[in-house]
């Protein structure tokens, strides 16, 4: 398979884009070597500026749970371009996509629009410090909620210290109100509920980690958070930008039974176009501007082409038995690999939550985010490349998940597990 067309691109686009890329993960620095350049998607398959396709896992990291270029998708957006891209004023899609939420996620009494994930969790951390009058913020140790300043932090050197920045431009004072602690660690939240409760603004975490792998939340772990939370007087904020019609159509709080105080929706409710939201209580919600004192804004947010790509996908999952294709269709992803894996001889650990997943070359259980670093790295860079020769995309990095959509038949899983034994002969 060639890639010399994706090379001089690569090569070129460095001159003007930061390492060639708009998002570090891009450049494939995970799993070494350069980034092919996308040309064009269609159902389940990315072309690549070379003509080769690949059956792909990935779907732009989540959002295309319908597929590329969907053609219900299609048709919704380029009827709401006809009418205009963009007014700064408010439309009817913007309410029709928050009724949708609502519906489907019935702790969003009240939702804000907004244009990316980052943006949702950032304002409703800033709304949680609002509504508590409290600083601290309490966040797992490899969940990801976008690049914001706070968030952006790693333990400091004893379980309850306050957190340090991960990267330069990030002000000292910024992470001192953010602590850390691991993923499925009761006791590490309660020492921290002990030690900090009175100025605990709120508790932001992925209810099924998806930036470290796809690791399961242990049974009893989301309940013990809420009840913390409810006893401290702080909120419990669910990331769901990953989870959110993806482990179940209403996010993880549906499939785990938790209420959270906020949530943070994105990927899927946009269809593909920037779109993301945050919800709650209106006791809550209504402490934003232009309603309540917490102010937060976006001239681009509730944009028309980006709802209406929202409510077409979400009503393509709302047809019989859609959303639960894209979940039978992981597992009989999975459930290959497990057999092809078992005849290799190879260690893997999978995890799966409704339609995402991921294989970690690991042999054991991983709960939280040191055990996922002890993954075989080399080895899954070596199985990334064997399956894009093959004609199958996967994410580039073992810290990320692999999602299914609709589109995906039975015949692209056969595909993709015949190249699996092929390549696995090779590790």
């Amino acid at each position: 398979m060639q890639f010399d067309n994706s090379k001089k691109l690569f090569h070129t686009a460095k001159q003007r884009l930061v390492g060639g890329v708009n998002s570090p993960v891009r450049a494939f620095n995970g799993v070494g070597g350069e980034p092919f350049f996308a040309r064009s998607g269609a159902g389940p398959c990315v072309t690549d500026a070379d003509g080769n396709e690949f059956i792909d896992y990935v779907l732009s990291w989540g959002p295309l749970v319908l597929g590329h270029a969907a053609p219900g998708v299609v048709k919704a957006v380029e009827g709401a371009l006809r009418k205009g891209s963009s007014f700064g004023i408010p439309t009817e899609a913007e309410y029709l996509l928050a009724e949708k939420l609502a519906h489907h996620v019935p702790s969003m009494e009240k939702v804000r629009l907004v244009n990316s994930g980052t943006e949702a969790t950032m304002s409703a951390i800033r709304l949680a410090r609002g509504y508590t009058g409290r600083d601290i913020i309490i966040k797992i140790e490899g969940c990801y909620h976008g690049h914001v300043d706070s968030l952006l932090v790693k333990a400091g050197s004893g379980l309850t210290t306050l957190g340090v920045p991960t990267s330069p431009g990030i002000p000292a004072a910024y992470a001192a109100c953010t602590v850390t602690m691991p993923f499925n660690d009761l006791a590490a939240a309660e020492a921290i509920f002990q030690e900090h409760g009175s100025n605990i603004a709120g508790l932001i975490i992925e209810p099924v980690a998806g930036n470290m792998g796809v690791i399961l939340p242990e049974p009893g772990y989301l309940e013990g958070l809420r009840t913390l939370t409810q006893d401290h007087g702080a909120l419990l904020i669910f990331d769901e930008v990953m989870t959110g019609f993806r482990v179940a159509m209403g996010g993880a709080q549906a499939r785990y039974k938790i209420r959270p105080d906020l949530s943070a929706f994105g990927k899927v409710i946009g269809g593909g176009l920037p779109c993301a939201a945050y919800g709650g209580p209106a006791e809550i919600m209504d402490h934003l501007s232009p309603v309540g004192p917490v102010y937060q804004a976006g001239t681009l947010s509730g944009n028309p082409l980006a709802t209406a790509a929202g409510i077409a996908t979400l009503e393509g999952l709302e047809a019989p038995g859609a959303w639960e294709l894209t979940e039978q269709r992981l597992t009989a992803l999975s459930e290959g690999f497990a057999a092809i894996a078992k005849e290799a001889g190879i260690p893997v650990y999978q995890t799966q939550a409704g339609s995402m997943g991921c294989m970690f070359f690991h042999d054991g259980p991983i709960r939280n985010y040191a055990e996922a670093t002890t993954s075989n790295t080399a080895r899954y860079a070596k199985f990334f490349w064997g399956m894009l020769e093959r004609g199958v995309y996967f994410a580039p990095s073992q810290y990320e998940a692999c999602f299914t959509s609709t589109a995906h038949t039975g015949e692209h899983i056969d595909r993709t597990l015949s190249a699996a034994r092929e390549v696995f002969k090779t590790l």
